[in-house]
């Protein structure tokens, strides 16, 4: 007699069966048809968690620049999900190539030509076979350049040859070869100013940027928390094999009054925490609030003042009374932090309690 499987079998294997199809939505596909007849497979919204009307916006450009062989620049602070944008992009291009990334960050020439564009036999000291450069390996389909505004000077003319001529040249081969990979670049960094400067070329800047994107932080896109939070929860719960827990109501509030400097990857980070702390139903606030606490004080500590102190008053034809100056020490505070009360205090040298007294419209003494 065949026994029959328990109501936790059942619940398991349905959480594997979920994970499975999340896996098999989220997969690369790959087009078999000629680069000249690639079509658009699917929609970038189906890759990418928001409800933002900045983000759509930037889903309805990408929409349409997915399908060319132009060359796109992806910009954007650190953690908000840029090479996840690139991924999506190489997914309904239709490219029947595969999606190579390398991050070009503090790669000397040598070794950028070397891992870009491979070497044949004896083309340097222990070169003793062929080499296939990553170029090579994203043929027909999307090479990601990460960190582009890092890359070295000599490096940056041989990629300016690579996008105006299509080709380019193996160590130790002095016949150049092609190339039909669409090149992606992301980069944190603001690559006007580098020019600018001196350390970043003109031509591959304007180059780089046949077609720019630029993903707006988390703070700027805060109602995107939400989703964020539910679906980060669902990742983390499966991953730690754990039940998803509930999300207490005050959550979500705490969570927008943060601003972000890792923005989503961050949250992300602060989700799986707490959830790997959690050992009730509900998930506790206590992660999040140190979490908070301590990061929102760290970012305080270390910025730079905005304003002289003996300048305060430049600009006042007359002084303004200390009930009105005490006024405007708190609704800084309260700016700065963020709406941490606790936080707020500490800039204000006073205890919580006395300002909880002052939020209530009670006298506050400093």
């Amino acid at each position: 007699m065949i026994e029959k499987p328990s109501y936790k079998e059942l619940e398991q294997r349905l959480e594997e069966l979920e994970a499975q199809l999340v896996a098999l939505e989220k997969s690369v596909i790959h087009s078999k048809t000629p680069l000249d007849k690639r079509q658009v497979k699917g929609d970038v919204s189906e890759e990418i968690i928001t409800n933002d009307k900045k983000m759509l916006s930037i889903f309805k450009y990408i929409n349409t620049i997915a399908p060319t062989s132009q060359p796109i620049l992806i910009t954007g602070e650190t953690g908000v999900g840029k090479e996840l944008i690139a991924r999506a992009i190489h997914k309904v291009s239709g490219l029947r190539g595969d999606f190579i990334a390398v991050n070009v960050s503090g790669l000397d020439d040598n070794v950028f030509s070397d891992t870009l564009f491979g070497h044949v036999k004896g083309a340097f000291t222990g070169a003793e076979g062929v080499r296939r450069g990553l170029i090579e390996k994203a043929s027909g389909g999307t090479l990601l350049l990460d960190e582009i505004g890092d890359l070295h000077p000599a490096s940056q003319t041989k990629m300016l040859r690579v996008l105006q001529e299509g080709e380019y040249h193996p160590l130790g081969q002095d016949e150049p070869r092609r190339t039909d990979s669409r090149i992606i670049s992301t980069t944190n960094k603001d690559l006007w100013a580098l020019q600018r400067a001196g350390m970043f070329r003109e031509d591959l800047n304007f180059r780089l940027r046949t077609h720019h994107i630029h993903i707006p932080p988390l703070r700027e896109r805060i109602n995107d928390i939400d989703i964020l939070l539910d679906h980060f929860l669902s990742i983390s719960a499966h991953s730690l094999k754990k039940k998803k827990p509930i999300i207490p109501e005050e959550l979500p509030a705490l969570l927008k009054r943060y601003t972000y400097p890792g923005n989503v990857r961050e949250l992300q980070a602060m989700v799986f925490d707490a959830v790997t702390r959690q050992d009730s139903k509900t998930l506790s606030l206590d992660s999040f609030k140190s979490y908070i606490d301590h990061h929102s004080e760290e970012r305080i500590l270390h910025a730079e003042p905005e304003v002289e102190k003996a300048g305060i008053f430049t600009a006042c034809t007359e002084l303004p009374s200390i009930k009105e100056v005490t006024q405007l020490l708190v609704d800084e505070a309260m700016k700065r932090s963020n709406g941490n009360q606790s936080v707020a205090a500490k800039l204000l040298g006073i205890s919580q309690q006395a300002l909880s007294k002052r939020l209530k419209g009670k006298t506050l003494k400093i």
